[in-house]
Order: structure tokens, then C-alpha cells, then sequence
């Protein structure tokens, strides 16, 4: 016998906790059981080829919103080259309309509905020992030739009885490692498939620290916790970070979704000593109005909110992630402009403007004729207009949307968006003119690279700002690429160097001996220094109203965790002038 559990990623960078942990859950039959793990980047016959290679029993897809599509795809596929394999589904996209899947699809054997790892434990019995029946299996919902059959809910697991299910970390090189510390969520989001299982359950602590310290030993890159409100219990969550904190190897980033509006003084005060990029947090707004907020069942203080982020910002050692959500009830156009308005004005890291999905099991669905909720039939069920939100208004907000990736999200334009924004009366009025202006040129639908996308930036902005402060906007564009990358193609929009390369020269000459400024260079003659380092002159400093003319070391060698920037040490115009004299007599 065997049975095939199978993972359609988003990216590959991806993994799939939810296969990792059934197989851990049935270690007893572990070797009837093989994962398979794909992307939705792969062609659909690539995935059906290597599957009828594989030849199993059955097989079992995990199914998301962003698989979903391939998913039904693949099984009608299958059953036509492989008749005789069991097929089987489970997950959150498929657990609550199990019954329609399986009218859908005759030849879909049943959907595991729910908690998965008692079900399929329960399954693998029921094909390797032949002394359990489907309809004993809990969590199931199966056809035979008699019909649809629903059975009944088991009770929910202890999560401390799963097992750990990471072993050989080698195939999870330069991948996400997706960790669970607890099961539940205690909050009723109307919008979200979490508020359905209100019980909480926690792993045991000691469990915890042993496999957390797994990943730390063998320095994972990245460990994403999926606790859907990881904060909520403050022992828990204070145990967790202090490990973290006391056990730090210098290189694991952890991920945490949280409410920012519970965290005690205690625990910022813990995550502002956290070492830069050892933990990140995402904390979903969704929305600033009030209103909006009490409807969707959501329990926030956004004062707090702010507040909180302000906090954990002084330190500027934490990836800070915000959500909001376009398509909430009772927030239209204005509504929402003010919620972007107000969450952008916290300095997120990273903004993202999602729009509604309206899922199966949840809330939401159930008023769709009350908020004159109109979404997509096809996944992933994004919001199309409101009674508040016209087909208009999504459409011009996924014009900001795509200018928020580009311009704020990849933080690569950092210092000429800031310049950049003292032009506009919001934020959100800088973000939908430049979006009208990518529009306008043609350029909606067409990838730009990143110099390209420099480049329209500033266009823009000769556009819209004073000729007297055009040049100043440019060296922003200048800063922000050399800050990022050690570039020695010089950019068009870049004034010429020609009148600093005296200076250049003999500043590198000067510290290929002295090493002042660069330290850890020990070795590199002038040459060297200069191509694995950038030194530009700037009129004024980019990031301040400072005017006196400065010259900035880009060091490649020293980045910051966070953004990725270079560290970039000021010189002064006179001490260059200096170097420069110096070097003219001794020569």
C-alpha cells in the first residue's frame, strides 16, 4: 500500500505543514506513506506525469485557496490515467463544502474534513489493517455506491500529542520552516476561517523549546510560526520569545502574527532587546473604522494599536508587517483611503492591501445579500463591489495596491518616496497619482525592471514637484540605488562623476593605506576598495534638509538586517579635498 500526501505551494520557498505533520502522526505506518511537494508554478502534466510514476494506492491533495484550481485539474486527470487510485482531499478550501466536491467529482473518493491527523490516522488503518470501516473514520465525509455519507466529528487533539514532523533539514534549504505553537483562535473575525474553531489549545512549552532549539542548531533561515494570534496567552508567548532571545544563533528569523493591542509593557520591552532580524511580527488592522470594526466582529483598540507599533519601532530591530483589508462592510472609497492613510502614517515595513476573500465555513459568506457583497465564483473569491465599495473603486484601489509593492513594499526607493510624498496632501493621494500615471504611460500592465521603475519614478516626479527641487529628488533616486546596490553601470538620471573622480581616486588611494573609513579591508589595494565599495557626492544629503555638500561610503560588506541597505558613512566635501591634496604632494 501506498499513499501518496501531496502539497501544491504557492512558491517554493514554501512547505506544507499540514502534509509534514499527518505523516509524523502515523509514524507507525511510515513507510506506506511518501510526500510529494509541488508549486502551483509547475506545469499541471509535470505533476501528473511524476505522480502516475509514483503509482500510489491513494492520494491526498491539501487544499488552499491558491491551489485549489490545479487541484481539480489534477484529480479529474488522474482518475483517468490511474482508475484505481483512491483519491482524497482535506483542508481548509475543501472542509465546508465536502458534500459539493464530491457531487462535483464521481470519482473523488472523500474529503477529510477539518483536524486532519486523527482522520487520517483512521484512514491509514482502514487500508493497512482492514479492521476499520470509512464510515467509523471521524472527520470524513466519503461516497460509495450508495451515496453520500457524513461522519460524525471526532474531539480535538492535544497539540502536544503530534509529533515533531521535521527530520532531515536538507531538503528544506533556503525554504520557510512553518512551526505550530498553538490551535485556535479565541476572536470571531467574520472574514476568516480561524474564528470557527474557537478552542485553544497550546503545545506543551518544554516540547517547544526542545524543537525550537532544533531549528537553532542547524540555523534555519526563516521559522514561521502559523498561531493565528500567537500573543494571546502571554505566558506562552513571553516563554517563546525569551527562549528565542536567550538562545539567539545569530541567523534564525522567527514570524509571529499577532494583536499588537495586547502585548504588555513587558514583552516589548523583551522584543526591543531582540538582535535586528531575529524576530519579524505581522499584525493584521484590516481597517480603521470604527464602524467597520465592530461589524466585522473584530476586537481591536487602534489607539493602542499605534501606540504598540510606535513602540516596538524605537529600536528599529523588528520587521513590523500591517494588513488592511478593501472590501470590509460599512467601509467605502473615503473609508478606506483613511484607513491607509492612518496604518501607512504608523511606518509599517511592510503595508499590504488586500482585498476581501470571501471563504466557505465563514461568516462573511452568510451576509453576502446583506452587504450587497458581490466576489469572484472562481478562487480566490476576491471581493468584486459592496453596497460601499463600487467595481470603480476596487479597480483604482489595485492601482495603489501594485504602486505600494513596487515603491514601498520592496524598500528600494526609501529616501525619494519620502522626498517625494511632501508633494502630495496623504500618502494614499501620492500612491493613486502615480498609479494614474503608470496607467496613463502604458505601463499597467507591463513588468518594469528596477532601474526602470527608478526612472519612472522620475518622471513622475518632474511632473509634480518644483523645478528648484527636482535635482535634490534625483540624488533621493541616486541614494536609494547605490544604498541597495553596488551598481558601476552609472544610472542615466545620474549627474556626471567626472568632476569628483580626482577626488574619488585619491580618497581610495589614501585609505588603501590608512584604512580609516574601511577597516575591514585589510589587504585590498586602491582598485579593489573602489569596486567592492561606491563613494558619491551629493549636493545635499538625501535624507535630511542638511544643504552643505557631503560626500556617502556605500559598504557592501555591512548591511542592515531589516532593509538590506549598506552601511553608508558620511564624508565631508573638505576632508576629500584633503586626501586629494595630500596625494598631489607626494606625487
Amino acid at each position: 500500500m501506498k499513499f501518496i500526501l501531496t502539497a501544491i505551494n504557492a512558491k517554493y520557498i514554501h512547505s506544507n505543514l499540514a502534509i509534514y505533520d499527518l505523516k509524523a502522526y502515523c509514524q507507525q505506518y511510515k513507510e506506506h506513506i511518501e510526500l510529494a511537494e509541488y508549486t502551483i508554478n509547475h506545469n499541471i502534466e509535470y505533476i501528473l506525469a511524476d505522480l502516475y510514476r509514483k503509482n500510489p494506492d491513494a492520494v491526498a491533495f491539501s487544499c488552499y485557496i491558491w491551489n485549489i484550481a490545479i487541484v481539480e485539474v489534477l484529480i479529474r486527470e488522474i482518475y483517468k490515467v490511474l482508475p484505481d487510485t483512491k483519491i482524497w482531499l482535506g483542508g481548509p478550501e475543501v472542509s465546508y463544502r465536502a458534500e459539493a466536491l464530491l457531487k462535483q467529482h464521481p470519482y473523488l473518493q472523500g474529503v477529510m474534513v477539518g483536524e486532519g491527523e486523527q482522520a487520517f490516522l483512521q484512514l491509514m488503518e482502514h487500508y493497512i489493517t482492514k479492521n476499520r470501516a470509512l464510515c467509523e473514520v471521524q472527520n470524513l465525509v466519503y461516497q460509495d455506491n450508495k451515496g453520500i455519507h457524513k461522519n460524525k466529528q471526532g474531539p480535538l487533539l492535544a497539540l502536544s500529542e503530534v509529533p515533531f514532523p521535521y527530520e532531515d533539514m536538507e531538503k528544506f534549504e533556503n525554504r520557510i520552516i512553518y512551526y505550530e505553537s498553538s490551535r485556535g483562535c479565541p476572536y470571531s473575525c467574520s472574514y476568516c476561517l480561524s474564528s470557527v474553531e474557537k478552542k485553544l489549545r497550546f503545545r506543551n512549552l518544554e516540547l517547544v523549546e526542545k524543537e525550537l532549539q532544533f531549528f537553532l542548531d542547524r540555523k534555519v533561515k526563516q521559522v514561521k510560526f502559523v498561531d493565528r494570534t500567537f500573543n494571546v496567552w502571554h505566558t506562552h508567548a513571553m516563554a517563546i520569545w525569551q527562549y528565542i532571545f536567550n538562545h539567539d544563533n545569530g541567523v534564525t528569523n522567527f514570524h509571529f502574527e499577532i494583536a499588537a493591542d495586547l502585548l504588555t509593557e513587558a514583552e516589548i520591552t523583551l522584543l526591543q532587546q531582540m538582535r535586528p532580524g531575529l524576530v519579524q511580527l505581522e499584525i493584521g488592522i484590516q481597517s480603521t473604522n470604527r464602524q467597520t470594526i465592530k461589524e466585522i466582529c473584530r476586537t481591536m483598540d487602534i489607539g493602542k494599536v499605534s501606540q504598540v507599533v510606535k513602540e516596538i519601532h524605537k529600536n528599529r530591530n523588528i520587521h513590523v508587517h500591517l494588513d488592511l483589508i478593501a472590501g470590509l462592510p460599512y467601509e467605502d472609497y473615503g473609508s478606506f483611503c483613511q484607513s491607509f492613510n492612518d496604518v501607512y502614517a504608523m511606518e509599517p515595513d511592510q503595508l499590504q492591501l488586500g482585498f476581501l476573500k470571501v471563504l466557505s465555513g465563514t461568516d462573511m459568506l452568510s451576509k453576502t445579500a446583506e452587504y450587497g457583497l458581490v466576489f469572484h465564483d472562481t478562487p480566490p473569491y476576491e471581493v468584486l463591489f459592496t453596497d460601499w465599495l463600487s467595481y470603480q473603486d476596487i479597480i483604482l484601489l489595485k492601482g495603489v495596491e501594485e504602486m505600494v509593492e513596487i515603491y514601498y513594499n520592496s524598500a528600494q526607493f526609501s529616501a525619494s518616496i519620502k522626498r517625494l510624498q511632501a508633494y502630495f496632501k496623504t500618502p494614499f493621494a501620492m500612491y493613486y497619482a502615480l498609479a494614474e500615471f503608470y496607467r496613463d504611460q502604458g505601463f499597467e500592465e507591463k513588468k518594469q525592471n528596477r532601474l526602470e521603475n527608478y526612472n519612472l519614478l522620475r518622471i513622475f516626479a518632474e511632473k509634480v514637484m518644483p523645478e528648484t527641487e527636482y535635482g535634490k529628488f534625483v540624488e533621493c533616486l541616486v541614494y536609494d540605488l547605490y544604498v541597495r546596490e553596488n551598481r558601476k553601470s552609472r544610472p542615466e538620471f545620474a549627474k556626471s562623476i567626472e568632476p569628483y573622480k580626482k577626488i574619488i581616486k585619491a580618497f581610495y588611494q589614501t585609505e588603501a593605506k590608512e584604512r580609516y573609513y574601511l577597516p575591514d579591508y585589510q589587504g585590498f589595494d586602491g582598485k579593489q576598495l573602489a569596486r567592492m565599495t561606491h563613494l558619491e557626492h551629493f549636493s545635499c544629503h538625501p535624507l535630511t534638509e542638511e544643504k552643505q555638500e557631503i560626500f556617502l561610503l556605500f559598504d557592501y560588506n555591512k548591511r542592515n538586517p531589516l532593509s538590506y541597505d549598506a552601511a553608508v558613512i558620511e564624508l565631508r566635501k573638505g576632508d576629500l579635498y584633503a586626501f586629494t591634496n595630500h596625494i598631489e604632494e607626494k606625487g
